[in-house]
């Protein structure tokens, strides 16, 4: 997850233990250190390739993709995110609404990075497209949560809005400066951005029904 603030917590307090979120965090540990024993043949093998798609195997990827790493740093920061984040959106959906929008959230991303990046023949992994996904939704349903950050050596407290919405601001201005041609880069921002989308409006269905 690329952001330019890094949270510590937030102030929405659940009242269950997580078990979504955290099966899901256990999942990706899990595989990542798995993946260690043969990392570049699985990261070709599982990740997702667009310029393969949409053959049967590369659309199974589009799942797989979702649990692999590319290092310490990269597990780290989408884990952390999904605890800080997740919790209060499964407490929020449920389990099994949470797991969905997870999924689906992943899914979205990588068909909208497919879409901006066709003939990529480089493997997109990780979990940062479905974890864009619960930010997208937790925008929605708790835009005055606090988040404790820090930037450098300072750090605040901070509604969520400002927090998320800053973060949604850094992926739109490198995804489209990407696609622009204006530096490279090996993050996947338009995955963030479909992720996000497809959680934001997904909240917004879900607030519309209750």
């Amino acid at each position: 997850m690329k952001g330019q603030f890094f949270p510590y917590g937030d102030s929405i307090k659940t009242g269950k233990f997580p078990i979504a979120t955290a099966s899901l965090i256990a999942a990706n540990l899990i595989i990542f250190i798995m993946s260690l024993s043969d990392f570049e043949r699985i990261i070709q093998t599982f990740g997702f390739v667009p310029d393969l798609f949409p053959s049967y195997f590369s659309v199974m990827t589009i799942f797989t993709s979702m649990f692999l790493h590319a290092g310490f740093d990269h597990i780290f920061g989408n884990m952390w995110y999904l605890w800080i984040f997740g919790d209060n959106v499964e407490d929020k959906l449920g389990t099994l609404k949470f797991i969905f929008l997870y999924i689906m959230s992943g899914i979205v991303a990588s068909l909208t990075q497919y879409i901006t990046d066709p003939l990529s023949a480089i493997p997109s992994i990780g979990a940062s497209g479905a974890v864009s996904g619960i930010l997208g939704f937790y925008l929605v349903a708790f835009p005055k949560s606090r988040i404790t950050t820090s930037s450098g050596y300072w750090v605040n407290e901070m509604p969520a809005w400002v927090v998320v919405g800053f973060w949604f601001a850094i992926q739109l201005f490198f995804g489209f400066a990407t696609l622009a041609g204006y530096g490279g880069s090996n993050v996947a921002f338009f995955a963030h951005i479909g992720g996000f989308v497809f959680g934001y409006l997904a909240a917004k269905v879900a607030v519309k029904l209750q």
